[in-house]
């Protein structure tokens, strides 16, 4: 598809049709990356997306436990040294 850039204050811009919008599910905010001559528009990323999904089923699943027991790691120089 080919479209006209248009100007918009000291900027262009160019219009997307409604129907790529919805295919694409873009939010109200892109980011937007150079490759040369190629723009790449894409859904601005969420690092921690997700996340709160993932505990939750770690806990569930029992895999939220420390992997690295203090308890266990005690050496001769920890008791000598720490008061």
């Amino acid at each position: 598809m080919k479209t006209a850039l248009v100007q918009i204050g000291d900027s262009r811009g160019i219009l997307i049709p409604g129907s790529f919008l919805e295919q694409c599910q873009f939010p109200d905010e892109v980011e937007l990356e150079n490759h040369g001559n190629h723009l790449i528009i894409r859904t601005t990323s969420k690092p921690r997306s997700g996340w709160e999904d993932a505990f939750r089923r770690m806990r569930e699943n029992g895999d939220d436990k420390l992997l690295d027991d203090a308890s266990q790691s005690v050496d001769e120089w920890d008791i000598t040294e720490i008061p």
